[in-house]
């Protein structure tokens, strides 16, 4: 009941400003709800906006669609609501998909660490029996994305398919592209990224993942997949 307690003015407030869009045009409408989207607190903004803002200007925003937006938005922030009450319990995060299981860790421990002249330095979770990816061909990668404390702040995982880029050719940061040019397909590696290889600008927070300071080191578990235009069988 709290919960639901919480949320109710909120959406009461939204649900007063919906009403003056009655003698609004369409423009305008469309107008006032970037602006909500704009408006809305840091924590629910990206996800408002991922649909607002697309709707908005796709140009299918209208006084229906206004009023649908409200039990859209309501039910945004019961769920995020859930989700920061949990935290405030004290109960566990929810686990995100890794490509390294605690086994995986425990095995890295002991494997031997390679470090190259750029100052790359890597360890293989698993070795490929495909072939090496030529400079400037497409290749398939999953990869989990860490700062050195092990949290994540991007992973291929979390989006339900490979990440797929021409690799050597600048395309992601210098030291996912060196530690793959040297992976066979089917392989894993651990990469750690120091930062003149890493960000130079550095990347924001955002809901649930931490911030990347400028030319900061940086962890990369990565697999290979495949490499289009390649034979699997070739060595």
């Amino acid at each position: 009941m709290a919960m639901a307690a919480s949320i109710i003015p909120l959406g009461l407030v939204y649900e007063m400003k919906f009403k003056r869009l009655r003698k609004t045009t369409l423009q305008k409408t469309r107008q006032y709800l970037v602006g909500l989207c704009l408006d809305s607190e840091p924590r629910y903004k990206k996800i408002i906006a991922q649909s607002c803002y697309a709707d908005a200007n796709a140009g299918i925003i209208d006084r229906r669609y206004a009023i649908r937006f409200i039990g859209l938005t309501a039910g945004h922030f019961f769920n995020l609501s859930l989700m920061h009450d949990a935290r405030g319990a004290g109960l566990p995060p929810e686990e995100k998909a890794k490509l390294c299981d605690a086994t995986c860790e425990k095995e890295l421990e002991n494997a031997p660490m390679v470090t190259t002249e750029s100052g790359l330095q890597y360890k293989d979770i698993k070795d490929g029996v495909g072939p090496s990816p030529p400079v400037g061909f497409q290749v398939a990668a999953n990869y989990v994305a860490m700062v050195p404390s092990g949290q994540v702040f991007d992973s291929s995982l979390e989006k339900g398919q490979p990440y797929i880029f021409r690799v050597g050719s600048g395309q992601v940061i210098k030291g996912l592209d060196e530690g793959i040019l040297s992976m066979k397909v089917g392989g894993k590696r651990r990469l750690y990224i120091p930062g003149p290889l890493a960000f130079p600008k550095g990347l924001s927070s955002a809901a649930g993942r931490p911030r990347v300071p400028p030319s900061s080191p940086v962890i990369f578990d990565v697999s290979l997949e495949f490499i289009p235009g390649l034979d699997d069988e070739e060595e």
